[in-house]
């Protein structure tokens, strides 16, 4: 492993020299898939520990956005459905998020890149600690408006556009709007990423090829990624095929 580093750097160096700046996603969304496989895989490794390298991961990842001047970032970091796994796996992941959460408004890199922090889903059914958390964070960064990192929690894409429809009709009953306001715009403006551009390129790690109900409205001309390493295992030379296999695409909206 030792031996391939310095070929692995020469490569990222080539496909970085290649990648044309004005073609960069503004916004890419990630569906951080393989922690648990990835525990599962190094023996004696719990599950809890899979997501703390995954969170490492996502770390260095806002890093090399930055670097490269991806101005959003939304990843998705625990389903509605994953409360569902054991007690103890759901818990140490509350922990977790806590954690990191408080730990936001300290961060230095954040601070210095003026990177906004928001919490996406139902919010409401994650712990009260938890909520507290992600408070704390929202408002140390809600000043910034240079970048933004959306962090996907206790989400569900088709609760995401149930709500948004709950939203407008209550608009409706109150006399807010008429049925020929509603349209695009207003779907948009009611769903939990309100007010950001869709993103341009979705990946997925972990050789999955399917979105996992993850921003299925946002998604709809998004370019889609798969890779086949685990999330902890990311390289960032696989972050970059990504950005080049986005930059070779002829996107096409509709057709």
């Amino acid at each position: 492993m030792q031996i391939l580093k310095p070929v692995y750097k020469v490569y990222e160096w080539y496909i970085s020299k290649n990648l044309k700046p004005q073609n960069m996603p503004k916004h890419i969304a990630i569906i951080m898939d393989g922690n648990r496989r990835y525990s599962r895989l190094m023996g004696n490794m719990e599950a809890i520990d899979g997501h703390k390298r995954g969170v490492s991961t996502l770390e260095k990842v806002l890093d090399w956005s930055i670097e490269l001047g991806i101005e959003i970032v939304t990843a998705y970091a625990f389903s509605i459905e994953n409360f569902n796994r054991s007690p103890e796996e759901v818990e140490g992941l509350m922990n977790l998020f806590k954690k990191e959460f408080e730990g936001i408004a300290k961060n230095p890199k954040i601070q210095k890149n003026k990177v906004r922090v928001k919490a996406v889903g139902q919010l409401e059914l994650l712990p009260e600690n938890v909520r507290e958390a992600i408070q704390i964070a929202e408002k140390s960064t809600e000043k910034y408006d240079k970048r933004q990192v959306n962090i996907a929690i206790g989400y569900d894409g088709r609760m995401e556009i149930i709500d948004a429809i709950k939203k407008i009709s209550s608009e409706f009953k109150d006399g807010k709007i008429e049925i020929q306001d509603i349209n695009e715009d207003l779907v948009n403006k009611n769903l939990y990423t309100a007010g950001l551009e869709d993103p341009n390129l979705i990946i997925r790690t972990s050789g999955e090829e399917r979105l996992s109900g993850f921003l299925l409205w946002q998604s709809s001309y998004s370019e889609l990624y798969f890779c086949d390493s685990l999330w902890p295992e990311l390289r960032k030379v696989d972050f970059l095929r990504a950005l080049r296999s986005y930059q070779e695409r002829e996107r096409r909206f509709g057709v």
